[in-house]
């Protein structure tokens, strides 16, 4: 009996991680092929800053009142895709709200972020982002200290240093 009960108990933890990853994968899409992994809108192809992303990915801003002084934009990375390593004078706030994805500051272990995750960035951390090779990925950005906040664009993040994130954080 007691056999019985913990495999029953596996099905289940697996069947429920299995079946989180093929939601996000098997959403309904939109007329481009974008499936929607949150609420939020996926936006215009990031095409302005192709050149530091090593995948497609797109951008909605959310905010448009600049008296209030506080841009937030839906990024949307198609799976595998990441910026290259930046930094912002002003600091970021990143929160996942689709998918799953990556953060990792210069010198650090990489976070796993998941939808309800907040990373906070202090200004001039040397960090990147972006998506599981299993998964799209939506965060909200929110470039703090907009009066003074300038995006640094540095070297890609090598797909070596992309795969031992990976590896190290994603396993069953």
């Amino acid at each position: 009996m007691k056999r019985l009960t913990l495999i029953f108990a596996a099905a289940v933890i697996v069947s429920g991680c299995c079946n989180q990853t093929t939601d996000v994968m098997n959403t309904e899409t939109d007329a481009d092929g974008i499936p929607k992994i949150s609420d939020f809108p996926t936006g215009e192809s990031n095409d302005v800053y192709a050149q530091y992303f090593s995948g497609r990915s797109w951008v909605a801003p959310l905010t448009s009142n600049d008296e209030l002084g506080v841009p937030v934009s839906n990024v949307t990375f198609e799976p595998g895709c990441r910026n290259n390593w930046h930094r912002h004078s002003g600091g970021q706030i990143l929160i996942a709200v689709g998918g799953a994805g990556y953060y990792q500051e210069r010198g650090k272990e990489a976070i796993r972020m998941e939808p309800g995750d907040v990373i906070e960035i202090s200004p001039d951390i040397e960090h990147w982002h972006g998506a599981a090779p299993e998964s799209w990925f939506s965060h909200l950005a929110i470039a703090c200290n907009p009066q003074e906040n300038e995006n640094t664009w540095l070297e890609p993040v090598t797909d070596e240093e992309y795969d031992g994130v990976v590896n190290k954080t994603f396993q069953f």
